[in-house]
């Protein structure tokens, strides 16, 4: 098997990640934003759809409008056979990115631009079109937290919930793999499926500060507690699971195992949902680093956390806001990149 330690650690230094508090807002202005909203997006004929990570009130109202809740391959479906001629995506950017990829053909807007993602921005496209060069005799699978640049560089695009099939149907084809972005999914990959794996050493700011010392400790308090956990966490947080999997795959783990508590290791923005189908359930959040209230030791993105009512309702106002949150993909990468979605939708169909 192949390591990351041969390569330069991609992870974002902590100066890249910004501090970001989101608005608090009251019951009414919080009612007011959504009707005004709601009026907008049926103007407009725009349907909303979000990520389980994002502001729960985002996501509320993205299923009231009539829009969906979902991780990013189902939003970007989602969108796809939806009739509405323009889709608003509230997650981060390579979120809205892939909807416009399936949906070539659709206007794809955001509530803001500047909600990016580390595992995105750790993997510049130039710099992995150069190493994909230096191992030009592996398969190139990426995984969907990727720039368009770099989906078309691919083979095959990934979510969490089918790598671990599509992998093991590549090695069991004789394939050697070239893995990126993120070195804790590729690992655990590599660790289920015995695969030839060199892998991109990136890493997600939430899902790497977890801590298994700590989340052992917590276990002690709570033995009865199930432990679910994201397979973007580091390999010794990922043993003491009871249930590795993608958002949806935590969602429905939840529902489905006997235990009345869980302590679990992803972006806290999924309790939403969790409690929400779950409501005589208890969720306690994984331990992090907890070596200051920053971004970096707390379990929710500062780029999700920019999908806020305010500015879904600014993004919507006017045609100049509308043009300036577009996500804007060039034709020919976006059919580059077409073909590996296309390569994972049919496996999984």
């Amino acid at each position: 098997m192949n390591s990351p330690t041969n390569l330069m650690d991609h992870s974002l230094p902590p100066e890249r990640v910004p501090v970001y508090e989101p608005e608090q807002l009251d019951d009414a202005r919080r009612q007011t934003l959504k009707a005004e909203i709601t009026e907008l997006l049926r103007a407009r004929g725009a349907v909303l759809v979000s990520h389980y990570y994002v502001d729960g009130d985002v996501q509320d109202l993205a299923e009231e409008t009539g829009g969906c809740v979902a991780d990013s391959l189902e939003m970007a479906r989602f969108g796809r056979d939806h009739d509405a001629s323009s889709l608003v995506v509230a997650g981060v950017r390579f979120m809205g990115e892939t909807a416009k990829i399936l949906s070539p053909h659709k206007r794809v807007f955001m509530p803001t631009l500047d909600a990016e993602c580390s595992l995105d921005l750790g993997c510049p496209p130039d710099e992995f079109e150069a190493f994909c060069k230096e191992h030009d005799d592996r398969t190139v699978g990426v995984y969907a937290n990727t720039s368009v640049r770099v989906k078309a560089l691919a083979d095959w695009v990934v979510t969490s919930s089918v790598a671990l099939p599509i992998i093991d149907v590549l090695d069991a084809r004789g394939e050697k793999i070239l893995w990126a972005p993120d070195k804790h999914l590729g690992r655990y990959i590599q660790a289920q499926t015995g695969a030839d794996m060199l892998l991109w050493s990136g890493a997600c700011i939430v899902h790497e500060e977890f801590k298994s010392k700590a989340l052992f400790d917590l276990k002690a308090v709570y033995p009865e507690a199930g432990v679910l956990v994201h397979p973007e966490s580091p390999a010794a947080v990922i043993d003491i699971a009871d249930v590795v999997g993608s958002t949806s795959q935590i969602i429905k783990a939840a529902g489905e195992l006997p235990n009345e508590l869980f302590i679990v290791a992803t972006d806290r923005g999924i309790f939403h949902k969790l409690r929400q189908r779950n409501p005589s359930k208890r969720f306690i959040e994984a331990p992090t680093a907890g070596d200051g209230a920053t971004c970096r030791s707390c379990a929710h993105c500062p780029w999700m956390a920019m999908n806020e009512l305010s500015r879904l309702a600014d993004c919507l106002r006017s045609d100049e806001q509308m043009t300036a949150n577009e996500i804007a993909v060039d034709p020919e990468i976006g059919r580059r990149a077409m073909t590996p979605l296309t390569r994972m939708l049919n496996f999984q169909a």
